[in-house]
């Protein structure tokens, strides 16, 4: 199911024995624009901290309830390794995190979860001496950011200035960002539009600027986005015919593909 980020913020996260908080914000990796983690404010429970949970320990997302069950104890959370969410997540951290749970890490491998395209199919049961070699091999720069630092980041188009990014709309299926959603209010008022992150040329961090291989005029007249309604396949089907683009499940068509012919 596609989700706009507005619905994951307060969301309960519920433990296998009692409740460890609600959803801040949601970290995302800037390469593959994958949702890596939940950050979670546990209120009293934990005097305030923070913590961090991966989308490989979500077992059930109740939207209607908003609630998301995972696969811990408090006890599991209370002890992770602590997090500063207000700095940059170091990938010295993510080793600490990833050994801590057991679990294989996701920027080792071919797909979206490394050894895997969706996080319910990352195995937890990774023998600990392998798991501290994948870690001890790759210590290079983590690329997390999170969404609500990115939201207001300004949007080039290919011939001038669209908006600017109100949100992210986001699979829960495969915890991967589908869509930015666009507010064009500074331009012509009122319209919001989707752009996938595959037609995005380059983001400048620094700058807090976006710029994506689309005419202004094409976003125009692109499909109108109302978050009260819900995105269907026939929506994202017109909204790629009208780009000219190939959709993102044809491209998880070829990997769900050849997973199968490789016996994995």
């Amino acid at each position: 199911m596609l989700m706009n980020t507005s619905h994951f913020k307060g969301c309960a996260i519920q433990a296998t024995d009692g409740e460890i908080g609600t959803v801040d914000q949601l970290y995302f990796d800037d390469q593959t624009w994958a949702i890596r983690y939940l950050a979670v404010e546990t209120g009293g429970w934990l005097g305030g901290r923070r913590v961090l949970i991966s989308p490989i320990s979500v077992v059930r997302a109740d939207w209607h309830g908003r609630q998301l069950d995972v696969s811990l104890t408090k006890k599991q959370v209370q002890n992770s390794p602590d997090v500063d969410t207000h700095r940059p997540i170091s990938r010295q951290y993510e080793d600490a995190y990833y050994g801590y749970y057991g679990y294989p890490n996701y920027w080792q491998g071919p797909y979206l979860w490394g050894q895997a395209f969706y996080p319910a199919g990352v195995s937890v049961a990774a023998r600990r001496e392998e798991l501290a070699e994948q870690l001890a091999a790759d210590l290079t720069e983590s690329h997390l950011r999170s969404t609500e630092a990115v939201k207001g980041y300004d949007i080039e188009a290919a011939d001038g200035e669209i908006g600017h990014v109100h949100g992210f709309v986001i699979d829960d299926e495969a915890w991967a960002i589908r869509y930015m959603e666009v507010a064009t209010r500074n331009w012509w008022p009122g319209k919001k539009v989707l752009v996938s992150p595959a037609w995005i040329e380059r983001v400048s961090w620094a700058d807090s600027r976006v710029f994506v291989g689309l005419s202004r005029d094409a976003i125009q007249n692109g499909p109108e986005y109302i978050e009260a309604e819900p995105i269907t396949r026939e929506y994202e089907n017109r909204l790629y015919f009208h780009y000219g683009r190939p959709p993102y499940w044809l491209h998880d068509t070829e990997h769900v593909a050849s997973l199968s012919m490789s016996g994995v």
